[in-house]
């Protein structure tokens, strides 16, 4: 519910701080005195559309904040959402704000935090409606209709049994609709898969073999050069150059002089076993220099096969994969494939038969579910124009409409295929008819005024235990009635105040006696500016205001504005028993 409301440079308001209670709110004052600019606020506070003229002249920014106290059946709601715009917060209270500028700018806050107005709405259209002056109406809202019907016929169960059929039927259309696609192209697909297949598995590829090709393709490519410098280096080791003895040789000699040495100077041993060991393996290098060199040969005719692999290999990876073991995965997913659509014939059979079965269960769900509406929505009609009737619109009808759409992809009822939703087969919307003799309309475009509030009292009364908004609040409640259906309207607010926080704007004392709370505008003119200024009342500051509101401020008056509050408190206790 809403806890507190700030409203500061907004229209003729300079700075309004208002805590609100449980229970019913009224609002009273002279017109003129700013009870609708308190509404307008609230609209504004929940997204609704704002230009610069909402500045108080004077000012470059309005500001108007306020602090919701969310209780366990709205929480989860909330907290989805909060959660999903990473903004949750307190999880037992919600602070919107809205900033309007002189300029024209527009910036709206949730938990302090600046987001855009469409967020605003949606959480506004959970926590508050206002009916009168404005389009923040979710009984207008058709989409709601169904809802608002199946918490009032308590389905819950029908529906929940109705949503896991739906669910799995959904998701076997899904795969037969994949299977039967598949199916269509199959003969392609699998031509396509058997080459691609044959050709991979041609090749014979092997890991690695890639990078040993290219290695001994650099060696075909450059034999003569490699063989030359392999000659070089033999030479070094094994040949004598200008009467110099080869390496070998003098790493031979200088390991025997080595030995005589470490005869003598024993510290010498391990120098003469390294001489040793580097003459032993000076031969082994020659030696193997020898068979490189050997083995080394320009082969034109292995660099073209080299070549050729390479080749191959590169155009196998450019296809399926960036390596060979990617294009030896896409083989086996081919293959795995190409078994699946081997198959594919007696799966999309087996989907069939599921379907078929899933429809006819859906059919019988749904045509349970739409029983249970109807007979709720007969009840529902029966006790909205019985409610209507004692707020002096007589003759004024309520119905329920149903239907539903031949579909023949649909669920089978009878002899016909009905389309369906995840909410049954039907779709429903409130009907109304406000005046004898007149057609039923769809609740959506009625005209707005004193009777469209009328008429939401009359919903709202009846759908209480249904609608989960927890603030109503109501403007131009009283256009039009006088003052003994007043006092009903009084005593239905206050009933309807039981489950939901009510707040009414009225100029019926009738009415404002049944109030838990009661504030009162006034229009004051301060340093030669118009404000608004609003104060809560307590019992003994009421009865003034009422009397003021009879138009008597006399004794007379005031007895008769206290007998209204005596009255009111017996309804009230009546109420209570």
């Amino acid at each position: 519910m809403l806890h507190e409301l700030l409203v500061r440079n907004f229209a003729i308001i300079e700075e309004l701080r208002l805590a609100f209670e449980p229970g019913l709110i009224i609002f009273t004052g002279e017109t003129g005195a700013g009870k609708s600019i308190i509404v307008d606020a609230v609209e504004m506070l929940l997204g609704g559309r704002a230009d610069s003229t909402a500045v108080r002249s004077g000012a470059d920014l309005a500001l108007i904040e306020g602090v919701f106290q969310v209780e366990p059946p709205l929480r989860e709601a909330l907290e989805s959402i909060l959660e999903r715009e990473d903004l949750a917060g307190d999880r037992e209270t919600l602070t919107l704000g809205r900033e309007i500028r002189r300029e024209g700018r527009s910036t709206g806050r949730v938990n302090g935090r600046a987001v855009n107005l469409s967020l605003l709405r949606e959480l506004g259209e959970l926590l508050v409606d206002v009916h009168g002056q404005s389009e923040h109406l979710s009984l207008l809202r058709v989409r709601e209709h169904i809802h608002l019907l199946d918490r009032y016929a308590v389905v819950d169960g029908l529906r929940m049994e109705f949503g896991d059929l739906y669910q799995r039927l959904a998701q076997v259309r899904r795969e037969l609709a994949d299977m039967r696609q598949n199916e269509r192209d199959k003969v392609r697909r699998a031509e396509m898969l058997s080459f691609q297949m044959h050709e991979i598995e041609a090749a014979q590829l092997q890991q690695g073999e890639d990078q040993a090709l290219l290695e001994e393709r650099t060696r075909l490519a450059n034999a003569e050069q490699l063989a030359g410098l392999a000659e070089q280096a033999l030479a070094a080791l094994d040949e004598r150059v200008d009467e110099v003895p080869p390496a070998t040789d003098r790493l031979g000699q200088a390991a025997h002089v080595l030995g005589a040495l470490a005869k003598i100077d024993r510290t010498m041993e391990e120098a003469w076993t390294e001489s040793q060991a580097l003459e032993e393996q000076a031969g082994d290098l020659g030696r193997r220099l020898r068979v490189y060199r050997e083995a080394m040969e320009f082969n034109p005719h292995r660099l073209d096969q080299v070549e050729e692999r390479l080749s191959l290999i590169r155009s196998l990876q450019r296809k399926y994969g960036e390596s060979t073991p990617e294009v030896l995965r896409y083989a086996e997913a081919a293959r795995a494939e190409l078994e699946t659509i081997t198959h594919a014939e007696e799966r999309i059979h087996a989907l069939e038969a599921e379907e078929a079965d899933l429809l006819g269960r859906v059919g019988a769900a749904g045509q349970r579910l739409s029983d249970e509406r109807r007979r709720a929505g007969e009840g529902l009609s029966s006790a909205i124009e019985a409610e209507l009737g004692d707020l002096q619109m007589q003759g004024a009808r309520f119905a329920v409409d149903m239907a539903w759409e031949d579909d023949p992809q649909g669920a089978p009822t009878g002899e016909r295929r009905v389309a369906f939703s995840a909410l049954g087969l039907d779709r429903v919307e409130f009907l109304v008819g406000p005046n004898p003799g007149e057609g039923l309309k769809p609740l959506a475009r009625i005209a707005s005024g004193g009777e469209t509030s009328r008429l939401m009292l009359g919903l709202k009364g009846v759908l209480a235990h249904a609608d989960r908004t927890p603030t109503l609040i109501f403007d131009e409640i009283d256009q039009g009635i006088g003052g003994r259906v007043a006092a009903v309207v009084g005593q239905k607010l206050w009933n309807l105040a039981r489950s939901h926080q009510v707040v009414c704007i009225t100029h019926l004392p009738q009415l404002a006696a049944f109030g838990d709370q009661h504030i009162k505008v006034e229009k004051l003119i301060e340093r030669g500016r118009t404000t608004t200024s609003a104060q809560s009342l307590d019992e003994p500051h009421r009865i003034p205001e009422l009397a003021q509101m009879l138009g008597s401020i006399g004794e007379p008056g005031i007895q008769s504005a206290a007998d209204l509050l005596r009255q009111a408190a017996e309804a009230k206790s009546g109420n209570r028993k």
